[in-house]
């Protein structure tokens, strides 16, 4: 069952110590760990002392929680994290991060600035943009960080030979990979209209945005920040909200009651939440891999760590690092369900068929899990893992189930035999025609055995081996038995010995049946395997299409309005990417590679659920105990 969390008030989640050194705070990560839902991401930045923690709280719901500071002061330090259930997606739990406002001159390190920027761009999947008065050049300049992005994120780990391609397809490939914009313009006092035409704010921002046309320096310099939010941030909206209050009303927004506040700021904050509620999207990573709280703990880790080492952070590293925490904890969860449920519906002693169709049971259940936590196996090693891990378990138990079966036939069989040992010890077969009645007796407790339910696999087993321990004392009787002649004595022994050949049979067959159904087992459990391998993997392909052709649509739309605005140059040099992604969407349509991955893991997941072998190495190498020879080969 899904979790869900309720924060009476937000907790920092990464802190910025007084040596502007980000740490991860371990009580958030917890908090994070115990959330199993798909997690909705939004973080605010922006200039400090410019209301972001005021709309963080209308999100979260509540009138206080994040801190609205009243003075020149910054009161947000770091990164703030308040996480609740999604208002409008059941069964999704909404993080809102408000982060540390930009600028502040107390801080003495702009590069604390610049990471906290990063940071919120790679930890949403809404990245809200908070500033004031209007959207002009000023208000560009102010979000240099966003131009800064190429040096503080990298999609591909480093060490190709040309690392200036590298960086080239890096910064192409983040509209793939970047949250959706929003920019929030504060105490905006004109009026939406454009050359006399009225306008909505997300036309006033792109108009914001419209690149100018020309060469030099100062061209360059106004075009970057308006380039690169157009480029890293397909998705974009605007927000326009007017003064919420006058006068010294303004630095106690927190106690104020609605009614104190600018009706048409109120009507603003609904429709700004109302937006992100509909609109953000689950936090996904590079593959299209969806977020719980659980594997974003883990992202925040890994970022953090990489920007302490002096290192850039990755997406694809942070994604293989993310998969092998995953993956590791998938099959430890899955293979622990199985062992956990088997012994629980197991009644011992069992029929071959009935264990095996527990197995089957407990053991698709077990895929299941792993397939629902897992991603990015790519060569399947963690699921041959968790085949093998239960493999052994239902190796042990059909050890168990042997022992159990045969201890409860050899006692069945000791209490039928009650009346028989008694009669021997007595001497009441030591007299004429005491061969057939003690023949007689021990047939009755054949009988009685063979009439008891619920014996398990080993029955068989279990009356050869008390016939053949009855062997000698039938014969020692047989051969004082004066009221037989020779020729009847040689023939009641022909007659046993018959009936110990036909009883080795059954034994036989009971072994046979035992490795018939373990062969069939092992099968299934390929099958089964593999279909479940199959399904994730059309999965995991489906997400690479829609993240490639996302990043396609986005970039024809970008590539038709370079060329509508005459911007023919910056068109040409996009065609080498519009092709490469034209060539990605057409390969992940294409799902014949999944064919042949499936056809090189299933190999190894067949061998990593050799059921034979295990069992075989449970039981020991006894002749009795062995399969025959020529089966389970």
């Amino acid at each position: 069952m899904a979790s869900t969390v309720h924060m009476d008030a937000p907790i920092c989640l990464i802190d910025n110590n007084a040596d502007c050194q980000l740490q991860v705070n371990p009580r958030a990560l917890d908090i994070l760990k115990g959330i199993t839902q798909p997690v909705v991401v939004v973080a605010i930045v922006g200039l400090y002392r410019t209301g972001k923690s005021y709309l963080m709280n209308k999100l979260a719901g509540q009138q206080k929680g994040f801190a609205l500071g009243s003075t020149i002061q910054s009161h947000t330090k770091g990164i703030w994290m308040w996480c609740a259930p999604h208002p409008q997606k059941p069964d999704h739990t909404l993080v809102l991060l408000d982060t540390e406002g930009l600028g502040d001159v107390e801080k003495g390190d702009s590069k604390n600035d610049s990471w906290v920027f990063a940071l919120a761009v790679l930890l949403s999947s809404t990245f809200v943009y908070n500033s004031m008065g209007t959207i002009n050049q000023y208000a560009l300049e102010q979000l240099h960080f966003v131009s800064e992005l190429t040096d503080l994120i990298k999609v591909k780990s480093t060490g190709s030979p040309d690392q200036a391609d590298d960086d080239f397809e890096d910064e192409c490939q983040f509209a793939r990979f970047f949250p959706n914009f929003v920019w929030v313009v504060r105490d905006f006092t004109l009026e939406l209209k454009i050359d006399g035409r009225d306008v909505t704010e997300k036309e006033y921002l792109e108009n914001s945005l419209a690149l100018k046309r020309g060469c030099g320096k100062k061209v360059a310099e106004y075009n970057l920040p308006r380039e690169c939010i157009r480029n890293f941030f397909p998705s974009r909206n605007c927000f326009v909200f007017v003064r919420p209050a006058s006068g010294k009303d303004i630095n106690v927004m927190e106690s104020l009651p609605e009614s104190a506040l600018d009706p048409q700021f109120i009507q603003q904050t609904r429709k700004f939440c109302d937006f992100v509620f509909q609109t953000a999207e689950v936090k996904r990573v590079k593959g299209g891999y969806q977020l719980t709280g659980r594997m974003f703990s883990s992202l925040v880790k890994t970022y953090v760590k990489t920007i302490l080492s002096g290192a850039v952070p990755c997406l694809e590293n942070a994604v293989l690092s993310l998969a092998t925490i995953e993956n590791e904890a998938a099959v430890k969860e899955a293979a622990g369900h199985y062992a956990s449920q088997m012994p629980q519906l197991v009644k011992f002693p069992a029929e071959v068929q009935e264990l095996s169709h527990l197995h089957g049971k407990c053991e698709a259940e077990a895929l299941q899990i792993y397939m629902k936590h897992s991603f990015k196996d790519e060569n399947g090693q963690y699921q041959k893992r968790l085949m093998g891990e239960i493999a052994a378990h239902y190796g042990n138990l059909l050890v168990k189930n042997e022992d159990i079966s045969l201890q409860k036939c050899r006692s069945l069989l000791r209490d039928f035999s009650v009346t028989l040992e008694t009669n021997l010890r007595g001497g009441a077969y030591a007299q004429p025609g005491g061969y057939e009645v003690y023949i007689r007796d021990r047939d009755q407790v054949v009988m009685q055995f063979q009439a008891s339910p619920n014996k398990g696999v080993k029955a068989q087993e279990a009356l050869d081996e008390f016939l053949v321990s009855k062997r000698g004392e039938a014969e020692a009787i047989l051969k004082a038995d004066k009221s037989l002649s020779e020729s009847q004595k040689k023939l009641a022994d022909e007659k046993e010995k018959v009936a110990l050949i036909e009883q080795e049979k059954k034994v036989a067959e009971e072994k046979n049946l035992q490795a018939e159904q373990l062969l069939r087992d092992q099968e299934r459990s390929h099958q089964e395997s593999v279909a479940q391998l199959q399904r994730k993997m059309e999965e995991e392909a489906e997400n690479i299409k829609k993240e490639a052709e996302k990043a396609l649509e986005s970039k024809l739309k970008l590539h038709e309005e370079m060329l509508e605005k005459g911007f023919q140059e910056k068109a040409k040099m996009m065609e080498s990417e519009l092709s490469t992604l034209r060539n990605e969407v057409s390969e992940a349509k294409n799902k014949n590679f999944i064919v042949d991955i499936i056809r090189g893991v299933g190999e190894g997941l067949s061998h990593a659920a050799n059921i034979i072998d295990i069992w075989k190495s449970r039981k020991g190498s006894s002749s009795r105990n062995s399969l025959p020879s020529g089966k389970a080969k």
